[in-house]
């Protein structure tokens, strides 16, 4: 399948997954949601791929769904809706091990969609929050909360404040905080160090670790 809004590179039994709409902050709209949805099931696929790296085009990693849709949509149909669904449960039942190269904001659903990767390593200008809640929209608990502990995902889900890299580091949010121009080598030699282990016993930790931080997505 052809992607308009992504980028796909391989390189050995790493593939690059590139949100590549900068233009818009790379937020989430039907076709994104819609493509990621394709994209992660064409490298479940691929063979020869062992793990995924997730980065945003621009300065931003993603600024979370495109709100130019809630003018015409509530937002509660539009996260109840059959594009919405499909893309949570493709990016939370993705096999294979998913590294977010977390390249600027992370906001909303582009907080979630970080949160859902497997590893995440920050550049120094990456931030986080739920700023929709503000507008009505709810904000992903469980998943959060599997990473950095339920107190302080309660924080971030009620407040919506926005954390630094440096804060996301420091709760364990972040494996590592790295210089923005350093953030995709750093990203990728995570991917390879992962990806000496063989396919099978990664899918297998996968599934384990799906297993054990089961949650349902509710909009």
């Amino acid at each position: 399948m052809s992607h308009q809004l992504l980028l796909i590179e391989r390189d050995d039994k790493i593939a690059t997954v590139t949100l590549n709409r900068a233009e818009k902050r790379n937020a989430l709209n039907t076709q994104l949601r819609d493509e990621i949805s394709a994209a992660l099931g064409e490298l479940e696929a691929d063979g020869g791929v062992s793990v995924a790296v997730l980065t945003g085009a621009g300065p931003v990693f993603c600024a979370g769904f495109d709100t130019k849709e809630f003018e015409t949509t509530p937002p509660a149909e539009i996260f109840a809706g059959e594009s919405s669904r499909r893309y949570h449960h493709r990016v939370q039942h993705f096999a294979k091990p998913l590294v977010a190269a977390v390249n600027g904001p992370a906001m909303g659903g582009g907080f979630d969609l970080a949160v859902l990767c497997d590893v995440r390593i920050a550049a120094e200008g990456a931030a986080f929050g739920h700023p929709e809640i503000k507008f009505g929209a709810p904000t992903l608990f469980g998943p959060l909360a599997a990473i950095i502990g339920g107190g302080l995902a309660r924080d971030l889900c009620l407040s919506g404040r926005r954390i630094d890299a440096q804060e996301a580091h420091r709760i364990g949010l972040v494996s590592a905080v790295v210089p923005g121009e350093r953030l995709l080598e750093e990203a990728k030699a995570v991917a390879r160090t992962i990806a000496e282990a063989p396919a099978d016993t990664l899918r297998g930790v996968k599934s384990s670790i799906l297993e054990a931080t089961s949650w349902k997505f509710q909009p």
